[in-house]
């Protein structure tokens, strides 16, 4: 049943939305983006701004899209290696891809997360399993890009970078604190949520983690492709940014302190914000690269041209993708069979543990 009016917009399935939903969502997000980039251009102050477009290096931008197209090609792989870890579903690269593409575009006004909730849904996953896979990927991406991150605050710290120590301390030691922080919580966790309000708000994230860990102690089954292709993805996402900035600094940017950056200022990614994260993006990020030693009216002009590539080129691969999810609903098997290794969506892993075992209650929960 299709939603009608504009709250129905907003909580319809990503298969509900029309063409005239799409375009009215991508004038919001354009609108948006456009706002926040002319704002923070004010505070780098307009002449400064012109300046650096009349210097640019045009030259950089092609290389621009080799790392947007890598950066699809390696959250695909992750994101199917999450979806069939642990008893999971095993979705063919076609349908992946177009999930993946659909959840980038910035027509989705829950965020992409909500894409990939509705669309595991739609291949016979449980809500509440379909919830933890999804964080379970948000938590795989936070913990490859905060790894890189600490990595490289260490190394400008080591370096004695100009950027903000308050900055690289905080990835420094927050990473490791609070990697053993959650995998204490995680050990733990049926005794964290006992309760029937704690088991419903810390339940999920826990278990999210959880499902991390499992690609985590099986690396030749999921760990390698899911690992990699994650850090695939965000070497992809950074590099872009790191060619956008070197297209209007003066000198090759840093890739430590440009992963500092990034890892700062996109404290929620893209998939997670409403929109593909129009206008909250471009009006953080310029900041967070000014925190590691850049000028605003560089940073302000790099993240523009990095969300060209970032927010505006995936639009042609995510309304295909939004289209083919439309017209190819997910196979359904016979009941009571599994499909055949060759099918697109399947299930296999037998022998692996449940990914989701805060769904069954336990006898103590009854």
């Amino acid at each position: 049943m299709t939603r009608r009016g504009p709250l129905g917009i907003l909580l319809a399935h990503h298969r509900e939305h029309e063409a005239h939903h799409v375009v009215m969502l991508m004038i919001v997000a354009g609108a948006l983006s456009l706002i926040a980039a002319i704002l923070v251009a004010g505070a780098a102050g307009y002449v400064a701004v012109a300046s650096h477009i009349r210097h640019a290096h045009w030259y950089w931008f092609p290389f621009a899209i080799v790392g947007a197209v890598a950066a699809h090609i390696g959250y695909t792989f992750a994101y199917r290696e999450v979806a069939h870890v642990g008893r999971g579903v095993r979705l063919g690269a076609l349908r992946a891809g177009a999930i993946v593409a659909a959840g980038f575009g910035m027509f989705i006004p829950r965020g992409g997360f909500a894409v990939d909730i509705e669309a595991l849904q739609d291949l016979g996953v449980p809500p509440d399993e379909a919830r933890v896979r999804v964080l379970g990927l948000g938590s795989l991406e936070y913990a490859v890009l905060s790894v890189g991150a600490c990595a490289c605050a260490i190394l400008l710290l080591v370096q004695h970078d100009d950027a903000q120590r308050a900055v690289l301390l905080s990835w420094t030691i927050g990473v490791p604190a609070g990697t053993a922080l959650a995998l204490l919580a995680v050990r733990y966790r049926h005794w964290i949520c006992r309760g029937r309000l704690l088991k419903r708000i810390l339940g999920p994230p826990l278990e999210a983690i959880a499902v991390v860990g499992q690609i985590v102690a099986s690396p030749r089954r999921h760990g390698a492709a899911a690992f990699s292709g994650m850090a695939v993805y965000w070497a992809g996402e950074v590099f872009v940014l790191w060619v956008c900035l070197a297209a209007f600094e003066r000198h090759t940017p840093s890739v430590e302190a440009v992963v500092v950056g990034y890892a700062t200022g996109y404290a929620l990614t893209r998939r997670t914000l409403p929109l593909a994260g129009a206008g909250a993006v471009e009006a953080l990020l310029p900041f967070a690269l000014t925190w590691v030693g850049y000028g605003l009216p560089a940073a302000v002009l790099a993240v523009f041209a990095y969300r060209v590539f970032n927010l505006w080129l995936p639009l042609g691969p995510a309304a295909a993708g939004l289209y083919a999810l439309r017209r190819r609903p997910p196979p359904q098997p016979p009941e009571g069979e599994l499909p055949g290794p060759g099918a697109e969506v399947g299930r296999d892993d037998r022998d692996a543990l449940p990914a989701v075992r805060a769904a069954r209650p336990r006898d103590g929960d009854r």
